[in-house]
């Protein structure tokens, strides 16, 4: 088999495998089916682009990190179109919209302040995790931020769906012994 076939034999792969866990990840977070595709197919044209072959240690996370950047890719694409959309606010800190004057102190702050604590906190968080290893912080961040299902994630994985539960009460634990949470 020469390269051509061999990269071909591994897309085929790649598709079989994460096809369904990268639908379920992009049907969670867009509004239509079609969407969705479009996305999973995005995805797997990135990876049959690369000069370099998947990485074999962890491709569950470099698989869902490109999955992600095309999200956000997507957000910033629809945040920029929508420029024009966004209300003003009056000297009175009240902004005007459909629904009338907002109170500035119903609105969330999110000064500097509050957005270097935020970091700080992730950051911790995201250390915390990754002491129980990157299998134990991938599932837990699949379950709990991407929200997705534990049979999918043990399907992604090839493993039960207890032993992905116990992966998630272990990082769970630690993420309450950690922050004093117990």
């Amino acid at each position: 088999m020469g390269p051509a076939e061999d990269g071909e034999v591994e897309a085929k792969r790649l598709v079989a495998r994460y096809r369904r866990p990268l639908m379920s990840f992009f049907l969670r977070r867009v509004d239509a089916r079609e969407v969705a595709e479009d996305l999973t197919q995005e995805v797997f044209l990135r990876l049959v682009r690369r000069d370099e072959p998947v990485p074999s240690d962890n491709p569950e996370t470099f698989i869902f990190r490109i999955a992600a950047n095309l999200l956000r890719d997507r957000a910033r694409r629809s945040a920029s179109h929508r420029v024009a959309d966004h209300n003003s606010l009056d000297e009175s800190g009240a902004e005007f919209g459909a629904g009338g004057p907002i109170a500035r102190n119903l609105v969330e702050d999110r000064g500097p302040e509050r957005v270097l604590l935020s970091q700080e906190s992730l950051t911790e968080v995201l250390k915390a995790l990754d002491e129980l290893g990157g299998r134990t912080r991938d599932i837990f961040l699949l379950s709990r931020v991407d929200r997705m299902k534990q049979r999918e994630i043990a399907a992604l994985y090839g493993m039960t769906v207890s032993a992905v539960e116990k992966h998630i009460a272990k990082a769970g634990l630690r993420l309450a012994e950690r922050f004093g949470r117990l």
